[in-house]
């Protein structure tokens, strides 16, 4: 298990962020959010895909006056994001947020900003504050030549100490960058300045093709570092792509233990079975598991029960048949037609064993 950057804890409604919390997952809704109904479909989408907190646009006054009938139809902590408008923050909060999205150094004067910060700290409101490297203030970007990591902590710091100065500590902080290499760097020069917990993210990563790699690669790499209280992947289109993706990420780190993990050989000659089409169906019927369970999907006897004995469950092939086998012992040989249904008969059985 990675060594945990120690940080200062905040709550997101029930949600601790921060102070050796799990590691929450983070999603945003792409309805519009005046539309009450199309937002709770979203949200509750996104809550049973296994995302912790959900963050919606609030570009208007009418969104956020309509936040109060999504807070009420919906059991997840809602972010509110405001740009510009501290009237907008002020309505979020008297709605029933359970967190802003804001830079106190673009929503107006210092007094409309002691309005936000003063309402936020009676309701116990935290404060997210983001910088993307693509709207960096023109100072900054001339003091360090263009966009770096120095710059991006730097324009962070500034709207930190905004908040600090009215005695505002209840604050996360995000890096965001479409660049990987930047954003990496940082963060990690954030997390040596502050003890505020981080959101991570790759913005502006791009479509499920590359985005997804982009963003496994930054944010898990500054996850096994032990850097980061909370992250989303971003991705264009659906966001419950999003949060499946960031699941299997902290999955794959050790992070988080949740639902089914499919191990499956990349096939070689030795294959005489339609691994990728065995393999496709039962990572599909597997989507309908919330337990945690290792399922093995092996090509063959080499690299069936022996290279995956560490699986609760799996399959090994061979010339139209194949094994059925429990933690690298073998428990039939099957038909290959059969091999998908004898595997979720076994699986089914662990799992009635498991509430025993």
């Amino acid at each position: 298990m990675f060594k945990r950057r120690e940080t200062r804890q905040i709550h997101i409604g029930s949600v601790p962020i921060g102070g050796g919390a799990p590691i929450s997952v983070q999603s945003m809704t792409n309805t519009k959010t005046q539309d009450t109904e199309a937002t709770v479909a979203q949200i509750k989408a996104l809550q049973a895909a296994g995302c912790d907190i959900v963050r919606l646009a609030v570009p208007d006054m009418e969104a956020a006056k309509n936040l109060g009938s999504i807070i009420a139809a919906v059991k997840i902590p809602l972010v509110a994001d405001i740009h510009f408008d501290y009237k907008l923050a002020l309505t979020a909060m008297e709605q029933g947020i359970a967190a802003l999205r804001l830079n106190p150094g673009n929503i107006g004067s210092a007094d409309k900003v002691k309005l936000v910060a003063t309402e936020a700290k009676a309701r116990k409101i935290p404060i997210r504050i983001g910088v993307n490297a693509g709207s960096l203030d023109k100072k900054i970007l001339a003091k360090y030549g263009g966009i770096t990591a120095e710059a991006l902590v730097e324009s962070a710091l500034e709207h930190v100490k905004i908040l600090e100065d009215l005695d505002f500590h209840d604050i996360k902080i995000s890096l965001k960058a479409h660049d990987v290499p930047l954003t990496i760097a940082a963060y990690r020069l954030m997390s040596e300045k502050v003890n505020y917990p981080l959101h991570l993210g790759i913005t502006e990563a791009g479509t499920v093709n590359t985005g997804i790699i982009k963003s496994a690669v930054g944010i898990g790499a500054l996850l096994a570092e032990g850097i980061g209280d909370t992250f989303r992947i971003s991705l264009t289109g659906d966001p419950t792509v999003e949060v499946r993706v960031a699941n299997e990420i902290l999955k794959s780190l050790g992070l988080k233990e949740c639902g089914p993990t499919l191990v499956a050989c990349p096939t070689c000659g030795r294959t005489s079975i339609d691994l990728p089409a065995i393999a496709a169906k039962v990572e599909e019927k597997l989507s309908g598991i919330q337990e945690p369970i290792e399922v093995a999907v092996m090509g063959c006897v080499v690299n069936g029960p022996g290279e995956a004995r560490g699986a609760d469950v799996g399959i090994a092939g061979g010339k139209g048949e194949g094994l059925v086998f429990r933690k690298g012992e073998i428990i039939r040989k099957v038909p290959e037609e059969n091999l998908v249904a004898e595997l979720f008969q076994e699986i089914d059985a662990i799992l009635e064993e498991r509430k025993k």
